[in-house]
């Protein structure tokens, strides 16, 4: 059996929303942002040469504007390593944590929605990082529930890539961190207490290594040790 690697990239920097939890923010990259994607290629040329992996001709990527961004400007810069464009494909399995019908309001308009309304208690004091605590608002989510999400399609597209592979494969997926690094949790790589204490760099991927048995190990990529006065979102 061949190896199969999926290589996970948190989206470059964008036009984030001041003080909004949600992830789910429509915006394009920054200048930086842009700059941090092509960046990545040279690096990811190099490992992907030094290993002898063939690079996936389809990229998964998050449907948001900033993932789609961030996937089209690797997989343009990694075109050489094909001989033709890879194929970027958009999942909605790839977004970050949703918070529902609270998407894109203001911390204080979301606990002033909760603290209005009767059935509601108030949210723990770390409700935005609390990995297993979910708004109760239609259509919300806990983190743990989002890296729920992206690992089971992280499971679904690599044993498929698994089952074809007839060299040594390396997939990207392009997604969000704080869904990424909960997917990590959920598949195995990480420890619970992990997912606070570590981030993604932006465009910078974590390799992990997806294996027969259906273990998980990572590979290769540096998570980033987390500032104590970083958020601990995407």
């Amino acid at each position: 059996m061949y190896r199969v690697i999926a290589a996970l990239i948190r989206h470059g920097d964008y036009q984030q929303l001041p003080d909004t939890p949600s992830a789910h923010q429509p915006f394009p990259l920054t200048a930086q942002g842009i700059a941090q994607a092509q960046e990545a290629i040279t690096g990811m040329r190099e490992e992907i040469s030094a290993n002898g992996w063939t690079l996936d001709p389809v990229v998964d990527s998050s449907m948001l504007l900033r993932g789609w961004e961030t996937a089209r400007i690797i997989a343009d810069g990694l075109s050489p390593l094909l001989g033709s464009l890879p194929v970027v494909e958009s999942f909605a399995a790839l977004a970050e944590r949703g918070l529902g019908s609270a998407a894109n309001l203001t911390t204080h308009q979301i606990e002033d929605i909760l603290e209005r309304d009767p059935r509601f208690e108030q949210p723990p004091r770390n409700w935005k990082s609390n990995s297993r605590y979910r708004l109760p608002l239609q259509g919300a989510e806990s983190l743990l529930e989002a890296g729920a999400r992206v690992a089971g399609h992280l499971r679904t597209r690599m044993q498929a890539l698994s089952s074809r592979a007839t060299r040594d494969t390396v997939k990207i997926f392009v997604g969000h961190g704080a869904a990424f690094r909960h997917a990590a949790h959920v598949l195995g790589v990480l420890e619970f207490d992990d997912i606070a204490r570590l981030s993604m760099y932006h465009a910078r991927p974590v390799y992990l290594e997806y294996r027969t048995d259906g273990k998980w190990r990572h590979l290769g990529g540096k998570w980033k040790i987390r500032a104590t006065t970083e958020d601990a979102l995407d």
